[in-house]
């Protein structure tokens, strides 16, 4: 997709949490001439953004401030969005535009379309995150090589279009500024996409949790040995309650049918294991390798990555303390750091890991100069 360059000059901000904050760094560092106003409930993370040099205009509320903005990015929770709608539309130039960073679009479209502001928004969803919420843990290159979905009102399939339209290119735009990639999909099969990549992942990684918890020994057996693949193909489970109730019941729908789909293929397996059907488990585990190898590592994905491995060190007094030192002495910050006590696949004694893939690959450089043995995870 070729390159655009942003012509919106001025930016609102509804919402200043960890992807609008993050959004809005990644732009003031590529374009410092954008100004950038915002609002949200709390004041001093406000204050400190424009400390920050990434806001600077604080808003008190929703006011006639925002005729100033070309753009106007909707960044609160996914359920409330759709609410401040009729309150901007007073304050919307000609020509100004609203875009959101929801997870799920139908909704927004939808109350769009009752509105009738066809012609003023272009829904967005930037796909990252991080396990941390918040303005003070935003960046300016969280959503670096991230897929930033741009859904256009019309509803029509981009990929058959030749060209998105111009609102649609401002998005693109804003995309292509922060160092993310832009792909434009319809809204409502933006929804179906994110309910089998993302929504159903965690209601499986969380269901399969619980499923261990209850059926686990009185000695708590299971629990004892879940370090290592358990663990690590459940990480998911450790998200926010809250917010995962709040994504689910926006995009119910979508769910439910990729859902009751999952149901059908869980039940084909267990005919075919109490079948000891040999060959259709063999052909299972072959064809999902294989897809799971073609998945490309290049972008980041709907979940957030895990930045770890592991290295093969001697249980002994001083082994982690001594790889910590190392790492210190660079500079690496470890996020977390560990015995791994289930190594079924072949992985190292101990566990690292860090909070970004460009520490996780300094570390790794640094550590085999060390001639220590690691394996990714």
């Amino acid at each position: 997709m070729e390159k655009i360059r942003m012509t919106d000059s001025t930016l609102g901000f509804i919402g200043l949490g960890l992807i609008g904050g993050s959004i809005a760094r990644g732009i003031k560092r590529a374009r410092p001439d954008i100004k950038i106003m915002a609002y949200m409930r709390s004041r001093n993370r406000l204050e400190q953004a424009k400390k920050d040099g990434v806001v600077d205009v604080i808003l008190d509320g929703i006011d006639g401030n925002l005729r100033e903005c070309d753009l106007i990015f909707l960044c609160t929770p996914v359920e409330y969005n759709a609410s401040y709608l009729s309150s901007i539309r007073p304050y919307l130039k000609p020509g100004a535009l609203i875009t959101d960073v929801g997870s799920t679009k139908c909704g927004i479209h939808e109350e769009i379309i009752r509105q009738g502001l066809e012609d003023c928004f272009v829904g967005g969803h930037p796909m990252a995150g991080s396990e941390k919420t918040g303005y003070e843990n935003s960046t300016d290159h969280l959503l670096e090589n991230a897929y930033y979905i741009v859904t256009p009102p019309e509803g029509s399939a981009p990929s058959s279009a030749p060209e998105p339209s111009a609102n649609a290119r401002r998005i693109i735009a804003v995309a292509q500024t922060i160092g993310a990639i832009p792909l434009v999909l319809n809204y409502r099969e933006h929804d179906k996409v994110v309910a089998a990549i993302s929504h159903l992942p965690h209601l499986v990684a969380s269901s399969l949790v619980n499923l261990v918890k209850d059926n686990d020994t009185a000695q708590g057996t299971m629990k004892q040995v879940a370090a290592g693949g358990f663990k690590d193909i459940t990480r998911i489970a450790s998200s926010s309650p809250e917010m995962w109730e709040q994504i689910c019941m926006t995009n119910v729908g979508p769910i439910a049918d990729i859902l009751e789909k999952y149901i059908a293929s869980l039940n084909q397996i267990l005919a075919q294991v109490r079948g000891h059907c040999g060959d259709s488990i063999y052909q299972l585990f072959e064809t999902s390798r294989d897809y799971r190898n073609s998945i490309t590592d290049r972008a980041k994905g709907s979940v957030e990555p895990s930045y770890e491995f592991t290295v093969d060190v001697a249980d002994e007094i001083g082994a982690i303390s001594t790889i910590s030192v190392i790492l210190a002495a660079k500079g690496i910050s470890i996020k977390n750091i560990g015995i791994n006590n289930n190594r079924e696949r072949g992985e190292g004694a101990l566990k690292i890991a860090f909070y970004d893939e460009s520490s996780m690959e300094a570390a790794w450089k640094r550590l085999d100069q060390y001639k220590y043995e690691m394996f990714r995870m």
